[in-house]
C-alpha cells in the first residue's frame, strides 16, 4: 500500500497492485496515444496482466512533481505525477498542492 497524506488533510491509500495496473507509461498504456489521460480510482481495480509484478523494489522522487516506482519485474518507466496520484485516490478530486 502506498499511503499519501495530502496537504488538505486527505489520506489516500493506494494498493500497489492497483498502482502497477494504472502505470501511465507508453508501454503500459499501449503506445504514446494512450498516455496523458486522467487517472481514476477504477484504474486501481484492473487485474494485472500475467508477468507483471506488484512488488515495489524502490520509489524515487522526480523533482517536485512526481514519483517513479521500480517494480519487482524490473519495470521502471512510469512516472506518476502528484496530480495523477490524486486522481487515482478514491474521493481524491484534484484541489492542487502536493503530497
Amino acid at each position: 500500500m502506498l499511503i499519501i497524506d495530502w496537504d488538505d488533510g486527505t489520506r489516500c491509500e493506494l494498493p500497489l497492485s492497483g498502482l502497477r495496473a494504472a502505470c501511465p507509461c507508453a508501454e503500459c498504456r499501449g503506445g504514446h496515444a494512450g498516455m496523458g489521460g486522467p487517472g481514476s480510482p477504477e484504474m486501481l481495480r484492473q487485474p494485472l496482466p500475467e508477468g507483471w509484478s506488484a512488488a515495489l523494489d524502490s520509489l524515487q522522487g522526480v523533482g517536485n512533481y512526481a514519483l517513479q516506482p521500480v517494480w519487482g519485474d524490473g519495470h521502471s518507466y512510469g512516472i506518476f505525477s502528484w496530480e495523477y496520484l490524486r486522481q487515482l485516490c478514491p474521493g481524491g478530486e484534484v484541489h492542487g498542492g502536493g503530497g
